[in-house]
């Protein structure tokens, strides 16, 4: 970004210094043509600034819009031989300001026009000049062939510089994508580390424990049907789990080219979160009113993380605690998650991790809000509205890892 905006600096005082540049040789124009345009044309007095700035001014159109400067030069020029007389011992209708000022429109006009307009440019005013010339008293052959061959020469140095200016700026964007995709690659790497970190640590542990909850009932003597339905419970809880630590490395894995293709929780999936969380022994209600069905895809993700989020802190900190959940999809999608003081000595306060935080990034990335705060009754409410119309959301990836 403070390389772009360097970028733009030097372009904005390029064109400045280049301005100035422009007013400076209009002003010397101006100061040559009109002094010395009674001695080279028959005008009256009054009349002799207004000649004088046809000549010179149309340059000062050289950058904004060389076109229409060139083609007011060459109208102007045009006149004033028709129009204008030229005194005896003058043998050039147009004055030799008015030419110089054709002839640096005429390269403007080939650097920076379409090549139609610079064929049109060229022949018209070869043929003012050469014909101006040719009947102001020059030799017929020379202004025929002369003039042409001046003006190509022109035209052919504006066409290279142009060429060279559109080369360089082609290899400037393509030393940009270059260091864009240095830096895509460098983010992918950083990525597929942290894939197999997860892996390595995450994944295997909450291996450990799918098997040893599934395995549990033929290990154990006397386990009796509550303690087995317990087992089951977590057995359930961490293969969940399980499948959304396969999806987030799907996503660390990826090349960043189709993230949608990754598989992310929808609104409606927070039903599953509610009855995993009965399961576990939750005391736990929940009204929804309104279709989940109809909530966005970035909405839904992050209603399902906070929904999660929420459900989590509540296990950990307040346990044994009753949670209401609330659920409105009206105008947008607020969303109250609410539980009451835990089981004694248990801690109901944050404690020092990410998960509010990760919440509060959630909803931000879907263009909503979020809160998260203590109840007079010693328990905690968590409050979100997010937008039901689509948002920019961040990379699932990011947020992810934002959770914490």
């Amino acid at each position: 970004m403070k390389q772009k905006r360097r970028a733009g600096t030097r372009v904005m005082n390029a064109r400045m210094w280049f301005d100035v540049f422009t007013v400076i040789v209009a002003s010397t124009f101006i100061a040559v043509a009109w002094p010395t345009l009674h001695l080279t044309h028959a005008v009256p007095v009054a009349v002799q600034p207004f000649i004088a700035a046809l000549a010179a001014f149309p340059i000062l159109l050289v950058r904004i819009n060389p076109a229409l400067g060139w083609a007011i030069s060459a109208g102007s020029a045009l006149i004033i031989a028709l129009a204008i007389p030229h005194q005896p011992h003058n043998d050039i209708p147009i004055q030799v300001v008015h030419i110089l000022c054709l002839f640096a429109l005429l390269f403007a006009v080939a650097v920076r026009a379409a090549v139609p307009i610079i064929a049109v440019a060229w022949v018209a005013t070869s043929l003012l000049l050469g014909t101006t010339m040719a009947d102001g008293g020059g030799d017929l052959a020379s202004s025929v062939w002369g003039w042409p061959i001046a003006l190509a020469a022109v035209v052919l140095l504006g066409l290279l510089v142009r060429w060279l200016v559109q080369s360089r700026q082609q290899l400037v964007r393509q030393e940009e994508q270059n260091e864009v995709e240095r830096a895509r690659r460098a983010i992918l790497e950083e990525k597929a580390r942290i894939a197999r970190d997860l892996h390595d640590v995450v994944a295997h542990h909450m291996s450990l424990v799918v098997v040893q909850a599934q395995t549990a009932p033929y290990r154990v003597e006397g386990v009796t049907p509550a303690a087995r339905a317990e087992f089951e419970s977590i057995g359930a809880t961490a293969r969940e789990a399980l499948n959304e630590i396969r999806g987030m490395l799907g996503v660390l894995r990826s090349d960043g080219q189709l993230p949608e293709h990754a598989p992310q929780p929808k609104a409606t999936d927070v039903l599953s979160l509610f009855e995993a969380a009965r399961r576990a022994g939750v005391l736990i209600e929940w009204t929804i009113d309104g279709p989940l069905e109809t909530v966005p895809e970035a909405t839904g993700l992050a209603l399902y993380r906070i929904v999660q989020e929420s459900l989590s802190n509540a296990s950990r900190h307040a346990p044994g605690a009753p949670v209401t959940v609330d659920i409105v999809c009206g105008v947008d999608l607020y969303l109250v998650v609410g539980n009451g003081f835990g089981a004694p000595g248990a801690r109901h306060a944050d404690t020092g991790g990410h998960g509010i935080t990760g919440m509060r990034a959630r909803a931000l990335a879907a263009g909503g809000e979020m809160s998260a705060t203590p109840r007079p009754d010693g328990g905690f409410e968590v409050r979100a509205r997010l937008p039901l119309t689509p948002a920019p959301i961040l990379d699932p990836s990011f947020a992810g890892m934002v959770d914490g």
